[in-house]
């Protein structure tokens, strides 16, 4: 079996390149183009030429998608909007329960806000919020850490969902729609170990800065949440627009150019802005180019995916996989699977389920998952695989152990194990959805 054989070299090139020698995904996505291309047998131009056409398709597809989500996360954080969401949270439901305010403060403004920079951001205010309310820290860290990562791993603008997508040609309204579902006992299941065995575990706290916003920085909380709340009913409209027969009502036909993701996520950038009044030239051109160069680095991660995804397209790996035993019986089992090993062996979400997407995309078909409906599912259940196992080689466990003022140890034991258990419940999750019918 040429063709797997060739896989499995790849995909070990990746690992030992990011792990061991901590060579940039991207090189090490482009290099294992070479090897398994030469592996398959394809004449060199051949591997430059499907090269080029899988990092261009992808880019075209995403780049002006992940530039400006990530854009709106940054003028999020730089507009107070994160800290007013969390603060009003809080302020609901007390400070007994602050660490589901926290949770629940993580799933929402990781909707379009990377995890870790989520986290920087809001962790002056949750280890605040540790101590006004008597909470251990590791329990504070945790719920909020579980609450950002449940919606980092499951939906578009971020970049493993949003790549996974455009591989497997998923529409991104229903995609958002059910990984936000799935993303709920996830983030509750988090939230629950957080509070369990953070009490179970007390950390040995790590002293750390602390800065507070004032909260005259703050906008009102009816607008810090709009930025929000506008894009997502955007997207959703528009999948329900969809729904409806060709040529409908102009009404439909408003809703399906309104919730197209780019004009969805412009809309939310203006009324991000907006929550700031006299916002200086200099501070919006830094801000505005933070947001396209931050987006630079992870849409070539994403076009070195869609290269090594075009050459495992020429495999004809759908007929191998089939001969190796139990593989037809595996189902989605098979996504969730293959992305747990790659998130585990390489730390990366993102590279996972990327790597995990051009690897599966030849073989829906020969797997009895070509249909519209089970392509929505594969991307999740990809999602949730790239949850666990979240450790050591993981730059988002670095950060929560670094803000949090957390030691290494008790990161392992309570956040780690987390991440495993998100995985499982957030999997169980697309399952029943599955089984539903969606």
């Amino acid at each position: 079996m040429p063709a797997i054989l060739s896989l499995l070299l790849g995909i070990a090139l990746i690992i030992v390149l990011t792990t061991r020698l901590r060579v940039h995904p991207f090189f090490a996505l482009l290099l294992a183009c070479f090897v398994v291309g030469a592996g398959l047998g394809m004449p060199l131009a051949q591997i430059i030429a499907s090269s080029k056409e899988g990092f261009g398709r992808l880019l075209q597809s995403l780049g002006f998608i992940l530039a400006l989500g990530t854009t709106l996360g940054l003028v999020l954080e730089q507009n107070g909007a994160t800290r007013a969401m969390a603060l009003f949270l809080v302020r609901r439901l007390g400070n007994s329960r602050a660490p589901l305010a926290m949770s629940l403060t993580g799933y929402l403004v990781g909707l379009p806000i990377f995890c870790d920079s989520g986290y920087i951001v809001l962790s002056g205010l949750n280890n605040s919020l540790a101590k006004s309310s008597a909470t251990p820290r590791l329990v504070m860290a945790t719920a909020l850490a579980t609450g950002l990562y449940s919606v980092h791993c499951l939906i578009p603008p971020h970049p493993g969902a949003a790549a996974a997508a455009v591989t497997l040609n998923v529409g991104f309204g229903r995609l958002i729609l059910l990984g936000m579902v799935a993303a709920v006992p996830a983030m509750l299941v988090g939230y629950a170990w957080a509070r369990y065995a953070g009490s179970r575990y007390p950390a040995e706290e790590v002293i750390t800065e602390e800065r507070a916003t004032p909260e005259g920085t703050m906008p009102p909380v009816a607008l810090a949440f709009l930025p929000l709340v506008v894009p997502i009913l955007l997207i959703a409209l528009r999948a329900f627009a969809g729904l409806q027969q060709p040529g409908g009502a102009a009404l439909f036909d408003g809703l399906l150019a309104l919730g197209d993701p780019v004009l969805a996520l412009l809309t939310g950038i203006v009324l991000a802005l907006l929550c700031k009044r006299n916002w200086s030239r200099i501070e919006l051109s830094q801000l505005m180019g933070a947001g396209v160069e931050k987006a630079g680095s992870i849409l070539m991660i994403i076009g070195a995916g869609g290269a090594f995804g075009a050459i495992l397209a020429t495999a004809n790996l759908g007929t191998q996989m089939m001969q190796l035993p139990g593989v037809r019986t595996l189902g989605l089992l098979l996504p969730f699977g293959l992305t747990l090993l790659l998130k585990t062996a390489q730390g990366s979400s993102t590279v996972a389920i990327i790597t995990a997407a051009s690897i599966l995309q030849p073989m829906m078909g020969s797997l009895g998952l070509d249909s519209e409906h089970d392509r929505l599912f594969t991307v999740l259940a990809m999602g949730a695989g790239s949850m666990a196992v979240s450790h050591a080689n993981d730059a988002y466990f670095w950060v929560i152990s670094r803000f949090g003022g957390l030691p290494v140890k008790r990161m392992l034991q309570v956040y780690t194990t987390a991440s495993i258990l998100m995985a499982a419940v957030a999997m169980a999750a697309v399952w029943a959805m599955y089984r539903l019918g969606g």
